[in-house]
């Protein structure tokens, strides 16, 4: 009787020790499956956040732009990266500026690499309106908005931009031709020194100065455009004129204020007087030269505003607006006699 007791108690016990093990095995494997299939979930999550995140920009990031400046040397496109950098965030921009250093192929190596470093918008100043198209074709096919400030592609052209913003050249041509006809109403013989060969506005003041003085007793006697916006050039121009022409120039018409200088000095080497010399700019150094009756009138371009309607211009074509292609800002023609009512550029 004792042993079959011994017996029962034993069975019990071997069934109670089973069915304990197997009760800590089923914990294990569904503790093991949760674990896995919550490090799966966390996984797939954290992926598709991850591609979800890719390729967009965060919200209140801003958008990556460039300002692709012809020549620093150039005061007022100095300026002007500086108005991009100063007031770009308040558009939503990240803004970087890059200078061509009057030299055209730079200038296109330096789209190239815009488009390969991603960046959203693009705008600049050419060096030459034709040979900055083949880049301008390929930002444009990399969905790069393209601003052309201050001077504008050739109408065949303009499909490679979205907009220009600037001033009306012609318009700045055809002010300065005024200013002679005012000036000598019986006419004059002068002389005309361009901005940098092939550049837009080069191409513009001259064709819009010209186009009014055809028929009129104003007799450009000589014309040359440097290579570049350069001060120095301006200045070797004059003084070859002044050879070639002496107390014949009455009156001098040069593209920028800054070329204006160099004019002035050629004046002073040669000691003449009393030549009527017109700039285009408004510049600082413009504004001092009229000032102090070395340059008699600049037909003054507002850089700031140029600046800021650039930025709201492409700030409306990122967020898909559609906006005027052609944008101009006005001129101002500046002599001594209402120099006082306008500000003094800060360059």
């Amino acid at each position: 009787m004792k042993t079959n007791l011994k017996r029962m108690i034993t069975l019990v016990l071997a069934i109670l020790l089973l069915a304990s093990v197997a009760g800590c095995g089923s914990t294990a494997t569904t503790t093991a499956a949760t674990t896995a299939a919550t490090t799966t979930k966390a996984a797939t999550t954290a992926a598709t956040t991850a591609g979800t995140t890719a390729g967009t920009t965060a919200p209140g990031a801003k958008v990556k732009a460039a300002f692709i400046v012809a020549d620093m040397a150039n005061e007022s496109q100095a300026f002007s990266s500086r108005e991009f950098t100063k007031y770009g965030a308040q558009y939503g921009f990240e803004v970087s500026t890059f200078d061509a250093k009057a030299d055209t192929q730079t200038e296109s190596k330096l789209v190239t690499n815009c488009i390969a470093q991603g960046f959203k918008v693009i705008w600049l100043n050419p060096n030459d309106i034709k040979a900055i198209v083949p880049s301008l074709m390929e930002a444009k096919k990399a969905g790069i908005v393209i601003g052309m400030f201050s001077s504008d592609l050739g109408t065949a052209d303009q499909q490679y931009r979205d907009f220009f913003c600037g001033v009306n050249d012609l318009q700045a041509g055809e002010a300065a031709a005024k200013a002679f006809m005012d000036k000598f109403p019986n006419g004059a013989s002068i002389v005309e020194i361009g901005g940098q060969s092939g550049h837009d506005a080069q191409i513009k003041r001259h064709d819009g100065f010209n186009k009014v003085i055809a028929n009129t007793n104003i007799k450009v006697i000589d014309y040359q455009a440097p290579t570049a916006w350069s001060t120095e050039q301006a200045q070797k121009i004059a003084e070859d004129m002044i050879v070639r022409h002496g107390d014949k120039i009455q009156g001098i018409f040069c593209h920028w204020d800054n070329g204006a200088t160099g004019i002035i000095q050629a004046l002073k080497t040669a000691k003449k007087t009393g030549v009527f010399l017109v700039g285009v700019d408004g510049n600082k150094a413009g504004f001092a030269q009229v000032k102090e009756g070395t340059q008699s009138v600049t037909i003054s371009q507002n850089f700031t505003n140029m600046t800021k309607k650039s930025l709201e211009l492409a700030q409306s074509k990122v967020a898909g607006k559609t906006v005027e292609q052609i944008n101009f800002i006005p001129l101002d023609v500046i002599s001594q006699a209402n120099i006082a009512q306008f500000p003094t550029p800060e360059c």
